[in-house]
């Protein structure tokens, strides 16, 4: 069941330039879902309209069934968001900043959850800090928590570990699958192909305001993905032979490799018909390997073809 719908939702700024075209997309309870796109995409502009940031042009958004502007109070308490600057007030301590983040929404003093979420976040040493003398690491802990603070459903992370360093990294998508295991929906936007990867159920892809592909992750790769052959050579060459042009082969290592790029999806790929050939034509090899594409030139592939 999905737990937003975006509806043909556009964006035209007063500039006369168009952030959004008529983007449309439900994300199921208990996902990961990862929006990819290059700067300037759309992607921050979408979640701030789905937050009520900012106000679409056209089209509309359903959190939960509520609509975002005629029960905005209600679709908004269902949302954390975590946004891609770190805003928040420098002198205030760890604990007061994440407390008052609670009350903005109304919500009763919890003290123990305050303290279960600040542990969850290994902010719990540093709840007594001030946030300025805290790392950029531990700041983007904070903005999470602060998100938290009123138990949302939803949980937005844009650009969530931006300049942050690889092991928190890693934390930190330890702790959005904890999140979703305990039935918080997440949408991340991200510029690192790896986290999306790593961690989302589902992939939208976003270029000059529209959303040109959503699929599952595994079935995004295996519908776009190319596997590739390398053929070690035993003795190198110093072309490819005119005879092997049907296969579009490349030659690397200087001379000493044969690759081949295939269609996994097509019932003929043509790597017998390659094997055949060269031993008609005395081409020996000692070793061959395949690889899969990655989600990263899946993603360039897909940017690429619409430009």
């Amino acid at each position: 069941m999905a737990i937003i719908s975006i509806e043909q939702v556009s964006k035209r700024y007063a500039s006369g330039s168009q952030a959004l075209k008529e983007v449309s997309l439900a994300i199921d309870k208990g996902e990961i879902f990862a929006l990819l796109g290059p700067n300037g995409a759309g992607k921050t502009t979408l979640i701030s309209i789905v937050c009520g940031i900012v106000t679409a042009s056209a089209g509309r958004v359903l959190v939960d069934g509520r609509d975002i502007v005629r029960d905005y109070r209600a679709a908004r308490a269902m949302i954390g968001l975590v946004p891609q600057e770190l805003t928040t007030d420098a002198f205030e301590s760890v604990w007061a900043t994440v407390s008052f983040s609670r009350g903005l929404f109304g919500c009763p003093a919890d003290p123990a959850y305050i303290e279960s979420l600040l542990r969850s976040l290994s902010l719990w040493d540093k709840r007594s800090a001030k946030i300025m003398t805290l790392s950029g690491g531990m700041k983007r802990r904070v903005m999470i928590a602060k998100a938290l603070s009123h138990r949302p459903e939803i949980l937005f992370l844009d650009e969530p570990t931006a300049g942050v360093d690889v092991e928190l990294r890693r934390d930190m998508w330890g702790l959005v699958r904890r999140l979703r295991d305990s039935g918080v929906t997440i949408l991340l936007t991200t510029h690192y192909i790896a986290e999306a990867e790593e961690m989302a159920d589902r992939i939208g892809v976003m270029r000059a305001g529209e959303l040109i592909v959503t699929e599952r992750k595994a079935d995004l790769m295996k519908k776009l993905g190319k596997r590739q052959l390398t053929l070690t050579l035993q003795e190198p060459l110093a072309a490819v032979p005119p005879q092997l042009a049907d296969w579009g082969l490349s030659l690397k290592a200087e001379g000493a490799e044969l690759e081949y790029s295939y269609d996994v999806t097509h019932e003929q790929t043509g790597v017998p018909g390659l094997l055949r050939r060269m031993d008609e034509l005395g081409i020996a090899f000692k070793d061959l390997s395949t690889r899969q594409s990655s989600l990263e030139e899946i993603f360039v592939h897909l940017v690429s073809d619409r430009q």
